[in-house]
């Protein structure tokens, strides 16, 4: 029994590896650290806007800053969007990696003419991560390729409203709880962050959808996906509950 996170990876592991047996693989997704749902509380978060210098909108990114993060697209689409009407304000913050590792970052944002308003911060605790969650406009995270893509799930916890790729595992994570875009195209990435800041229903909408979406994960259910999949490779009859989860 092959376990794997997401149907996109199962359909990857069957393209490369053409011999597997389909029945042996099975998906069991992921879900978030339940930290990241505990409300940090006002000081925490009155905290968290002194230090990071919060004083209004911002596009919110959290994972690593790899190259297949596709970031540099994401600044290009930063540029964009603080060309329109009514987006002068907007920051865009990147929580993960030291930016020094990729000189290609700094010079996108040189490039883009975006360098006051694009701010890196490295890795951040857990508790000062779940208040840029709900603190953020918009969440953004235009990854060329997940295996699973853990931060879209954490930001729709904390209500955020998403705007993520269309490729790879991505739309089967967030489903119908995000704005989709191309993520080879800046100018798509720009307009889904357009559209999500300028429409208070739009956000409110996918703020509900995807705190919904995320219940729909948990350890626990994938604990019993786990366990029933042992005992399906085993030979040993599956409750129809159990043999639910392994579907």
């Amino acid at each position: 029994m092959i376990f794997t996170v997401s149907e996109a990876s199962r359909r990857d592991i069957l393209r490369f590896y053409p011999d597997a047996d389909p029945d042996l693989l099975q998906v069991v997704p992921n879900a978030i650290d339940e930290a990241i749902l505990d409300d940090p509380g006002e000081e925490e978060t009155q905290r968290v806007k002194e230090r990071y210098q919060i004083r209004g909108r911002f596009v919110l990114y959290a994972g690593n800053i790899k190259p297949h993060k596709n970031l540099e697209r994401l600044i290009v689409a930063f540029g964009l969007l603080k060309q329109r009407p009514g987006h002068e304000d907007v920051k865009l913050l990147i929580i993960g990696d030291e930016v020094n590792r990729y000189g290609s970052l700094r010079r996108a944002v040189e490039a883009a003419g975006v360098r006051q308003d694009v701010r890196f911060f490295g890795f951040v605790p857990d508790t000062t991560l779940a208040a840029l969650y709900r603190l953020a406009s918009v969440f953004a995270f235009p990854s060329l390729y997940e295996g699973f893509g853990l931060p879209p799930l954490e930001a729709m916890a904390c209500g955020t409203p998403v705007v993520t790729s269309s490729l790879s595992s991505l739309p089967e994570v967030v489903g119908d709880a995000a704005v989709l875009v191309d993520p080879y195209d800046p100018a798509d990435i720009g307009g889904g962050l357009e559209r999500v800041l300028a429409d208070d229903a739009l956000r409110a909408e996918l703020s509900a959808r995807g705190r919904a979406r995320a219940q729909e994960f948990s350890w626990e259910r994938s604990v019993r996906a786990i366990h029933a999949g042992y005992l399906k490779a085993l030979g040993v009859t599956v409750p129809a509950v159990a043999a639910e989860e392994t579907r």
